[in-house]
């Protein structure tokens, strides 16, 4: 009898074991095992965030992402989102090596200096200029609205979507990231704030000659004297001083006189190459990085957080631009028609 009991336990035994074995089959015959990261990321009743499923015909990439470099890492998706193939990009138009590109942002709420500003430019000349239009994604409709029913419908342009996650969404960072952005092999870019108002030719400050080893040009604040007093008057800042905290010893370190004369970054034309090269974006990335742990820009900051870096990365290492390319401090006092009358390019406060 005891005998006879333990038979039975063991074909008991079996039996379960090959009922698991049957079950397990099938289970995996169901739903094959997850490839690459999947594995980890989509276990079965995980919630993932996104919430979208890799099919085959997905090219799947993989991109670290370090706290201190997440900007890049997300530029670099928002990069790849864009360039997938047969994916529409807002606009529809494709450039051209003889484009020149222009990349000017546009928030809601800053949507009409914009879309003046692209006015102005595809005004005042007959070459062939190409918009990348950089927003965020409750501007998009707003956009293509007003383009599609003003005479800006004749302009080529696409619309980029900037990840809000890149820095908080902050349209003034993009400037970092030009050669990041969904745009085609330019070897030239042309930058423009949304508070300028182009008189001239734009190929004219595209064609500049820029110095060897030199990533951009930029206009000296210094460079005109006629205006100095006016822009003193209103409490403008044109040195070091105005930007950076020398009471900090990371910033005395640096070697940088606080008398030396600033420059704007609003107005710029930058080398693709070079700025690749010099690893410009990592270079601003970290003096970002670094003002947020150490507070490194005066607190009488004039032109935002995003002006001090390039200042820090481009101190004597850019060429400058004909300063009737960028004129400043319109529209805060200063008198319109004795500045603006004879530039190329007028900056305005308080749009």
């Amino acid at each position: 009898m005891a005998l006879l009991r333990k038979i039975n336990r063991v074909l008991l035994m079996l039996l379960i074991l090959m009922a698991m074995a049957l079950l397990y089959k099938k289970t995996f015959k169901a739903r094959p095992p997850a490839e690459h990261s999947d594995l980890e990321y989509q276990a079965p009743g995980q919630a993932v965030e996104g919430g979208d499923e890799s099919v085959e015909t997905d090219i799947p990439v993989v991109i670290c992402a370090s706290e201190e470099h997440l900007g890049a890492a997300m530029a670099t998706i928002n990069n790849l989102e864009y360039q997938a193939p047969g994916q529409a990009v807002e606009g529809g138009d494709e450039s051209v090596e003889t484009d020149i590109p222009v990349v000017i942002c546009a928030s809601e709420e800053r949507l009409g200096a914009a879309m003046a500003t692209i006015n102005s430019v595809y005004s005042n000349t007959q070459a062939n200029v190409f918009f990348y239009i950089v927003t965020l994604r409750d501007a998009i409709k707003l956009i293509r609205q007003y383009i599609e029913r003003t005479k800006l419908k004749e302009i080529r342009y696409k619309i980029l979507e900037f990840n809000p996650m890149v820095l908080k969404g902050k349209l003034n960072f993009v400037r970092f990231y030009l050669p990041l952005l969904a745009i085609s092999d330019h070897r030239r870019i042309v930058y423009l704030d949304d508070d300028v108002i182009v008189q001239g030719d734009i190929q004219e400050l595209y064609s500049i000659r820029l110095e060897p080893g030199h990533a951009a040009a930029f206009a000296s604040d210094c460079d005109l004297p006629s205006t100095h007093e006016m822009v003193r008057s209103v409490g403008m800042q044109t040195t070091y001083m105005g930007f950076l905290d020398y009471r900090k010893q990371e910033v005395r370190d640096l070697g940088i006189n606080p008398s030396d004369c600033s420059f704007n970054p609003g107005v710029f034309v930058a080398d693709v190459g070079e700025w690749k090269k010099q690893k410009i974006t990592k270079q601003l990335e970290k003096w970002m990085s670094k003002n947020f742990k150490e507070n490194l820009y005066s607190s009488a900051m004039a032109g935002g957080v995003a002006t001090p870096p390039m200042l820090i990365v481009f101190h004597d290492r850019y060429t400058t631009i004909d300063p009737k390319w960028h004129v400043r401090h319109l529209g805060n006092g200063t008198p319109l028609q004795a500045l603006c009358g004879f530039t190329m390019l007028c900056v305005f406060l308080g749009l």
